[in-house]
């Protein structure tokens, strides 16, 4: 599986763009503007890919911007776990309470809970729930490309923030990266939600938050 990174808005959120044999699927939809969507399906025309799937982390604002105009461009709506349902039904909301502005996605019809796949190419993505940071949020990953994608539950030298945001939980997000994440293997490379790609060997060596949870 080959990975192509984005990074958007004031928010530096990211956005990855998946795809195998010359399928692919859209994790997250950080962009903010029309320009920096546009960057994204730059890539998509230049590889001459076929988008199969629209998917969500979860539906904080910041991975949301885009979504709309994703779903326009390809025809579908994005598929989100389903406690992401109500975040997206207060899309405005949240974007006022961070002084920004969003245009509200569709509310996702297709659903997607831990043990679900994504297929693309010879790719297969599985689903994990890994809340916490919000209660919807899932990662994605490759076993056999030994690759997953995050979102906002582990980052390099950090995990999600559960301070001021509804529905967070500090110890379910540790739970998430100590018992769903890290026994991945070390070897697994992850995308997060923001920030740079790292690994889980590194983490669990490097981040002082894993190292507090797993001293627990």
């Amino acid at each position: 599986m080959q990975v192509e990174p984005f990074t958007f808005s004031s928010f530096m959120t990211n956005a990855y763009l998946c795809h195998d044999q010359g399928e692919a699927v859209l994790v997250d939809a950080s962009c903010e503007t029309e320009a920096e969507c546009e960057q994204v399906m730059t890539v998509i025309e230049e590889q001459g890919l076929d988008v199969q799937h629209l998917v969500l982390t979860h539906a904080h604002v910041d991975h949301i911007f885009g979504c709309t105009f994703f779903e326009e461009a390809f025809g579908q709506r994005f598929k989100a776990h389903e406690a992401a349902v109500p975040f997206i039904e207060r899309a405005e909301e949240q974007a006022t309470a961070f002084g920004v502005e969003v245009d509200p996605p569709s509310v996702p019809t297709a659903h997607l809970a831990e043990g679900d796949t994504v297929s693309f190419g010879d790719v297969t993505l599985e689903v994990l729930h890994t809340p916490g940071h919000s209660p919807d949020s899932i990662s994605f990953v490759d076993r056999p490309g030994r690759q997953a994608l995050t979102g906002d539950v582990l980052f390099q030298n950090s995990i999600g923030r559960t301070q001021g945001l509804p529905e967070t939980s500090r110890a379910q997000l540790l739970n998430s990266v100590t018992e769903t994440l890290l026994p991945l293997g070390d070897d697994v490379t992850i995308y997060p939600g923001h920030g740079p790609a790292t690994t889980i060997g590194r983490e669990r060596a490097q981040n002082p938050f894993v190292q507090e949870a797993l001293r627990a």
